[in-house]
């Protein structure tokens, strides 16, 4: 069923260096057929346990390495994520659903957390602090926190590993992996070429386990006392009960959560440009993405072009089906619980009194129509529920005033999106909005240059940029007394 090389299809765990098969397994499925793609060994406890003894034995060794040493490595590991990206992505499609073109951009999106934090490695400064006292000087050292727990969702499952993982090997700690029950295959990929890579044993760890036991298996990695940090991207309501194992141990915590991200059109913006970020912001991976646009704030002059526009954009650029076949620009959702919850929110949308304009309607399996809504009111369940689906609902506003505050109308706040020509209402508009990140006139602003992370309830740190390295650092401070000078 996959055609991808023997090496890189991988359904044992990894620990230690080893491939390490479980008493039981779980089936991984095609989400587009809902067949059984292979059986992948099914973690527990125990097993969880061997990998953080495993990570905090090889931690003694691995942050004792240079950075240079560090650099290279990453960077191999880098060089073959590369040069195996065509079978990665399938793995990724096959796994998760998503069309090939957009798989292929996760792996060399994935890979460049690789390259930016091999480069990153060798940039982690202290300071060096002018004294009070003459006796002595004052230096403010970085070291790496030690064993991460590292726990991953299913809409990116290669990326969201790279972005954590390249920051933590950068700086020295060790990591113990446990991807989303859906989409562990990536996952073993990636150990499979951190192995080729050099990377030595024990410093990357990958635990894959059923929906079954991935409670159990996440308390072992949020609460066992070998763990010093944990690094977590999902859902806010699973965020906030690792929070709470975490404050046992009082470990470092990052918390990348949910996102409603607002797209706001002003009258001014240019329409075919706003279109064209709609779509691409919108229906990549199906909607699935936690910076996806999901409410819609369109101003009173330019509402009715843009619904016009933007329904004709969707019916000549939208194709459903397979993500293998290479005309598809929509894939299914991850499963038939994603697809209820989508046509769940048009079913109390319409209501409601909004008007179905495009689609609206649930397909064979996890298939979902992409569907345009407009009369959309803020009462509706779609303008407080994140989608995770390819639904746009449309409100129609007056005043700038009027639309930033429906947009900060929110528990959460990761991404935000503005499309004007007026520089100062770009200015207003970005600084009060409640998000992480705002998208000017551009709707695709992930990149490892630049921080990533939310406000309010969408999580806690920032994952890659400079800024990346320091969820796995500690700063010690050394008093260097007694000094004759």
């Amino acid at each position: 069923i996959l055609d991808v090389s023997a090496e890189l299809l991988r359904t044992q765990g990894f620990v230690n260096g080893r491939w390490v098969s479980a008493a039981s397994t779980f089936p991984v499925l095609d989400p587009a057929t809902g067949k059984e793609l292979v059986k992948v060994s099914d973690f527990g406890p125990r097993e969880a346990r061997d990998a953080v003894i495993a990570a905090h034995k090889a931690f003694d060794s691995w942050k004792c390495q240079t950075a240079k040493e560090r650099s290279i490595l990453l960077r191999k590991w880098f060089d073959l994520v590369t040069q195996h990206k065509e079978d990665l992505a399938k793995l990724i499609t096959a796994e998760c659903g998503k069309p090939m073109r957009e798989s292929l951009g996760e792996i060399a999106y994935s890979a460049s957390f690789l390259e930016w934090f091999s480069e990153e490695a060798r940039r982690v400064y202290g300071d060096i602090v002018a004294p009070t006292a003459k006796d002595r000087k004052i230096l403010l050292l970085k070291q790496p926190v030690g064993v991460a727990s590292i726990i991953t969702p299913w809409n990116f499952p290669s990326a969201m590993i790279t972005r954590k993982v390249g920051a933590a090997l950068a700086v020295g700690c060790t990591v113990v992996v446990k991807p989303a029950e859906d989409t562990p295959l990536s996952a073993l990929a990636l150990a499979e070429l951190a192995t080729q890579a050099g990377i030595p044993a024990g410093v990357f760890n990958v635990v894959p386990c059923s929906r079954e036991k991935a409670s159990a298996v996440g308390e072992v990695l949020c609460t066992d006392p070998l763990v010093a940090k944990i690094s977590f991207t999902g859902s806010t309501a699973t965020g906030k009960i690792l929070l709470k194992h975490a404050a046992e141990t009082v470990k470092r915590v990052s918390m990348e959560l949910g996102g409603h991200a607002p797209f706001i059109i002003f009258d001014s913006a240019d329409v075919d440009k706003a279109v064209a970020g709609v779509m691409a912001s919108k229906f990549r991976n199906s909607g699935q993405t936690c910076v996806c646009s999901n409410r819609f704030l369109v101003q009173q002059g330019i509402h009715d072009l843009f619904l016009e526009k933007l329904g004709r954009a969707m019916d000549t650029e939208l194709r459903l089906g397979h993500g293998s076949d290479p005309t598809t620009t929509q894939g299914p959702l991850i499963n038939t619980r994603a697809a209820e919850k989508v046509e769940h929110q048009i079913a109390d949308a319409v209501a409601q009194g909004a008007v179905v304009l495009k689609g609206g309607k649930r397909l064979e399996g996890s298939f979902m129509q992409p569907t345009l809504l407009s009369n959309v009111t803020t009462d509706m369940l779609c303008m407080h529920e994140e989608t995770f689906g390819p639904l746009v609902p449309v409100i129609k506003f007056n005043k700038e005033e009027e639309a930033l505050a429906i947009a900060n109308a929110s528990a959460v706040g990761l991404a935000g999106y503005v499309y004007t020509q007026d520089i100062s209402q770009i200015w207003r508009v970005a600084e009060q909005l409640e998000v992480g990140m705002v998208g000017v006139n551009e709707a695709l602003l992930s990149t490892p240059e630049a921080s990533f992370g939310g406000v309010k309830q969408s999580g806690l740190g920032r994952e890659g940029s400079k800024y990346g390295v320091d969820e796995y650092l500690e700063v010690k401070y050394m008093c260097f007394g007694g000094l004759a000078l």
